[in-house]
């Protein structure tokens, strides 16, 4: 129920994020959420690939710092005011969601959203509790 999302922190200049998604395109990586925000005279980069750890593996073999943290992504109404139908009840709960960006496509007609939260496990049962689909292998075969 819970996904790699790795994390790489690219110099903030022209063709760099080009470069990262080459690399991973040549060896047959499908990039399926990404978030990408400056920082200074860096970027943040945090994606969620179909095989992370052949993704690990090329980008350290590459030369590239990377960091693996764990997600969680979760099925989202997709209409007005349906984002918070995840982030009420983690709110509720006490769980900070630190981040969030969203999957590319869609599931069942539903948005999909990646989630960095301070408490994984317990925000898994959270959302579980109200009727909330987290989602794993499904958004490999997307």
């Amino acid at each position: 129920m819970i996904l790699e999302q790795i994390s790489v922190e690219l110099v903030n200049q022209p063709g760099e994020m080009s470069k990262l998604s080459d690399l991973l395109g040549e060896e047959g990586i499908n990039i399926r959420a990404i978030c990408a925000a400056p920082e200074n005279k860096r970027s943040m980069i945090r994606f969620v690939v179909d095989n992370p750890d052949k993704a690990k593996d090329i980008l350290q073999s590459q030369g590239y710092k990377i960091e693996v943290e764990q997600v969680i992504a979760v099925e989202t109404p997709d209409h007005p005011g349906g984002l918070n139908a995840v982030l009420k009840p983690l709110r509720d709960a006490k769980i900070n969601v630190s981040y969030l960006y969203p999957f590319i496509g869609r599931f069942h007609d539903n948005a999909v959203l990646i989630l960095g939260v301070d408490q994984i496990e317990p925000a898994i049962k959270v959302l579980q509790k109200n009727y909330l689909k987290i989602l794993v292998k499904e958004l490999y075969q997307i």
